[in-house]
């Protein structure tokens, strides 16, 4: 390039266009917010179900941010092809029904949503064979680090030592144990070559006898506003180590899935997670 040459020019920073589905919730509220402080994204669109209060509202207004210009709707499909990235923190039902439209437009897509049957998830299987989707239960960069820590540690103890997970979220909360909860054991049962559908304890009551070596128990707390807190404890003969996370915002969550959105857009289709964006596999 000689001298001069490009001086003057506007550097423009690609935005990627992004719809919130569940824009008056807890975290799509904050996804929005988060939105308008976030280089390389914007917000061209906002959802929520029918006969929701806030449709017609300001999506900026409602995320209690202020007017940004675009107000929420309940209908995806009138406004994705304006879009690059659908965000979806919803329930399984309404999330299922998005993607199909998703799938059918080519939009790629984030899946925040929680408590999935097992058929629905071979359902999501399905769909993303045509589209670029994420889809984790839990969004934070932190709690992804945990699952490759516990994954690490799990291996290096083998089956000497027994492992129980207890999480604990607010009183609101509809699915337990949490789709994060299940996660980690998923990450520790495959680690230990077990299946998790022959060793997971979810509920102890009672005389239940001695503990099974190879047990994985999960226990659940819900209680006030609680946003998020997971424990795994690896207990041996003497000694006990306890990985923890605690969530004191929604904004890690928020954040994650940010970033996620703007990764997923230059991503061939198929089903990815966290560990995928973050580098971390």
């Amino acid at each position: 390039m000689g001298e001069g040459q490009g001086e003057g020019i506007e550097r423009k920073t690609i935005m990627v266009k992004a719809i919130v589905n569940g824009a008056a919730g807890r975290m799509g509220s904050r996804i929005i917010a988060l939105i308008q402080e976030t280089d390389g994204i914007s917000l061209s669109g906002a959802i929520e179900r029918k006969g929701h209060q806030s449709v017609g509202k300001d999506a900026g207004e409602s995320a209690m941010w202020g007017k940004v210009g675009i107000p929420i709707t309940d209908n995806l499909s009138k406004i994705i092809d304006d879009s690059e990235v659908v965000i979806e923190f919803t329930m399984p039902k309404s999330t299922i029904e998005n993607l199909k439209i998703a799938s059918i437009r080519k939009t790629p897509f984030i899946i925040g949503t929680t408590g999935f049957s097992n058929d629905e998830l071979e359902e999501i299987k399905g769909l993303t064979k045509t589209i670029p989707c994420v889809m984790t239960p839990n969004m934070s960069v932190g709690v992804n680090l945990v699952f490759k820590t516990i994954a690490d540690i799990a291996k290096i103890l083998g089956d000497d030592y027994d492992i129980e997970i207890v999480e604990a979220h607010h009183r609101f909360k509809k699915d337990a144990p949490s789709g994060t909860a299940i996660k980690m054991a998923e990450v520790i049962a495959e680690a230990l070559n077990r299946n998790l559908n022959e060793v997971g304890i979810y509920a102890r009551h009672g005389i239940i006898g001695e503990r099974k070596k190879r047990e994985i128990g999960i226990q659940t707390v819900r209680a006030g506003d609680i946003v998020g807190e997971h424990t795994v404890i690896f207990g041996g003969m003497g000694e006990r180590i306890e990985v923890t996370h605690r969530a004191h915002t929604r904004d890690n969550f928020a954040r994650g899935a940010i970033r996620a959105a703007k990764w997923v857009v230059k991503q061939k289709p198929g089903l990815y997670n966290m560990m995928d964006v973050l580098g971390l596999k």
